[in-house]
């Protein structure tokens, strides 16, 4: 072989070599991308079963107070049995920056008062809704699925529906892109169309 043989088989060879190399590297991080949002996706529906399930109970407090303390466009507090106890926490879910919190106060004393410190969590990270898409929308009895949505201020004793709107990006400058989760809860004490 001459030298001219080897300098062009060398060059071959490492113009291949930098292709595979890059074809291995795009396949790694489109491969730990889509992993990140399959399991952004599957902790975020999980997030939204149990606040479903929360909400879809929400009844009187321990105290008697109206099932639905608050309401907002990224916030939400309600009274629910959630630990099956028999007595009715205060469940409040909320965003703060970029995550999705949830807390709870537990009625103690005696008379019962929910005056204790709030517990709170962080259920889901990268939230990333805008007032143009609220996390909480709220609806009456007259919702036959097309109607608006209550206006903010809410008058809490009209909601029947709630609608959960959950949009969820790690890094908005990179795909994939942002994932929406919604789903939609019939406050079933507070039915009044049977």
């Amino acid at each position: 072989m001459s030298l001219t043989e080897i300098v062009i088989a060398t060059a071959i060879f490492a113009m291949i070599s930098v292709g595979i190399w890059g074809f291995g590297r795009d396949i790694f991080f489109f491969n730990s991308n889509l992993n990140a949002s399959l399991s952004t996706q599957f902790d975020a529906r999980q997030v939204l079963r149990k606040l479903v399930t929360e909400l879809r109970s929400a009844s009187p407090s321990s105290l008697g107070a109206y099932p639905i303390a608050t309401a907002g466009t990224s916030t939400i507090t309600f009274y629910s049995d959630i630990d099956d106890d028999g007595l009715k926490e205060q469940v409040r879910y909320f965003r703060q920056g970029n995550e999705l919190r949830r807390g709870t106060i537990k009625p103690s004393g005696n008379p019962l008062v929910y005056s204790g410190s709030e517990s709170v969590s962080i259920v889901v990270k990268d939230v990333i809704n805008d007032n143009a898409t609220p996390l909480f929308n709220y609806y009456d009895n007259s919702y036959a699925g097309t109607s608006s949505p209550l206006t903010i201020p809410v008058n809490v004793l009209a909601i029947r529906l709630v609608k959960i709107n959950l949009i969820i990006d790690k890094d908005t400058t990179r795909p994939p892109a942002a994932i929406t989760v919604m789903t939609q809860v019939t406050l079933r004490n507070l039915k009044d169309n049977l």
